[in-house]
């Protein structure tokens, strides 16, 4: 797997600065976007931008490559997963407990109309 998903001599360093680091500024991110009721696709504008942001960090501290589109785009691509998760996970949350006559969980990422909402 090195030189596919990461170019540092080892996985470590990858899980601690795209997954573990990054991930949480992504969830975190995706959690604000979702909080302020913003659309999906401003994520997407962000996440890319913390995508930079993550391979300056690999580039800055370990010495990876800056100008990489493979591995900013695998950088990015993790961000995005954990983003958009992030996102979803508040967006349900919200919809749950913000409107509760209306909307009811049916998973950590999901939520449905609920039957007594569409008689009437």
């Amino acid at each position: 797997m090195q030189g596919i998903l990461y170019e540092e001599p080892s996985i470590w360093l990858f899980l601690l600065i795209t997954v573990i680091m990054g991930g949480w500024a992504a969830w975190m991110t995706g959690r604000a976007i979702a909080m302020t009721w913003r659309p999906f696709w401003v994520l997407i504008a962000y996440l890319f931008i913390l995508g930079a942001a993550v391979r300056f960090i690999h580039f800055a501290l370990f010495g990876g490559t800056l100008l990489s589109f493979h591995y900013y785009a695998i950088d990015t691509i993790v961000l995005l997963v954990i983003g958009a998760l992030g996102f979803q996970y508040r967006r349900a949350r919200m919809m749950t407990t913000q409107y509760r006559w209306l909307y009811e969980r049916t998973g950590l990422f999901s939520w449905r109309e609920k039957a007594s909402a569409t008689k009437g």
